[in-house]
């Protein structure tokens, strides 16, 4: 079983990086939000590995850090919740937003990503909303709330300007994870650098 990968990068796609690993090269599957988070870490990274195998199949999910990591293992234990599925739910909303969500019983915010119906937002809540309530991110409930707040207005601001839903909260997400969460118009200006490029 695949713990962890340091290596180069080689490639990075959408939803995958490349990873050249001694001369070996691994296709990790990873989040908007991992791989964004990557940018900025350099060509040698370290990478923690979820090692999906079955019958016919192996797979390698990487994170760039271990909440994300715990995050999706929690995800993934929701029937109808494959790694797939799961790692689409992380590319959809920062981590702390997504607990907010399902602590919340927020099940609109969790059916606005793309792949989950109503049904299988009101299961992830039913399913964790009492797990992940002790589940540490590094900040405080109100910081998750407040943050949540900002993610929403930026990212309905950036498409009243005309940018598409998907890039207007992947910028939205890159930004507050950065660790600019003081005001959505703060997020809505570096939003604007980060889309204008």
């Amino acid at each position: 079983m695949i713990a962890f990968l340091k290596g180069h990068i080689e490639e990075s796609t959408e939803d995958a990086i490349f990873l050249d690993v001694n001369g070996v090269g691994y296709k990790v599957e990873a989040s908007t939000q991992t791989i964004d988070q990557l940018r900025g870490a350099g060509k040698d990274i370290k990478l923690l590995i979820y090692h999906h195998i079955t019958d016919s199949d192996q797979r390698l999910f990487g994170f760039f850090t271990k909440d994300e990591k715990n995050l999706f293992e929690q995800l993934i234990t929701v029937k109808g919740v494959g790694p797939k599925l799961g790692l689409t739910i992380l590319s959809g909303l920062p981590a702390s937003n997504l607990i907010a969500a399902i602590t919340g019983a927020d099940a609109v915010a969790l059916s606005r990503v793309p792949g989950i119906g109503k049904k299988t937002a009101e299961r992830i809540i039913v399913e964790l909303r009492e797990k992940l309530k002790s589940f540490d991110t590094g900040s405080t409930s109100g910081t998750t709330n407040a943050q949540a707040g900002v993610f929403e207005e930026a990212a309905q601001a950036l498409q009243a300007l005309g940018f598409k839903q998907k890039e207007s909260e992947q910028a939205a997400m890159a930004v507050i994870n950065a660790g600019e969460v003081s005001d959505s118009s703060a997020v809505i200006r570096k939003s604007l650098s980060l889309l204008n490029k």
